[in-house]
């Protein structure tokens, strides 16, 4: 059998409090459930943005606090309807740019990049 969609996006965090308020204020998702897991250590939390079967984000904490400068996960990418509107608004965020302008592709795709608060690499998408 073959797989028929990415279910979730997990990402190790060292602050799961930190990430989910992030992840709530900042890129707009809603908290889907938070619980301990059943090896009684990490902390799990599973975000989206409320559609029925979307990909979620999934926060781990407690799983390995030694993260890297760009995260446990390079990046992933949120599809966004003005690509524009969203860079004037994390640009005036407390939020840090990777990217300081819009890239387009020769498809004609666009996106931008920014650090989320582990590091990881968030990037906003338009096709």
């Amino acid at each position: 059998m073959l797989g028929k969609k990415i279910d979730h996006v997990g990402v190790m965090v060292r602050d799961i409090e930190r990430s989910i308020a992030f992840y709530q204020e900042i890129v707009g998702m809603k908290l889907i459930d938070r619980f301990t897991h059943s090896d009684g250590h990490m902390v799990l939390a599973f975000l989206s943005f409320g559609s029925h079967g979307e990909t979620e984000l999934e926060l781990i904490q407690g799983y390995n606090d030694n993260l890297p400068e760009e995260g446990k996960v390079h990046h992933f990418a949120v599809t966004v309807e003005n690509i524009q509107e969203e860079f004037e608004r994390i640009k005036g965020l407390d939020v840090r740019l990777i990217d300081e302008e819009i890239t387009i592709l020769p498809n004609g795709y666009r996106y931008f990049f920014f650090h989320g608060p582990d590091g990881e690499w968030v990037e906003f998408f338009q096709r």
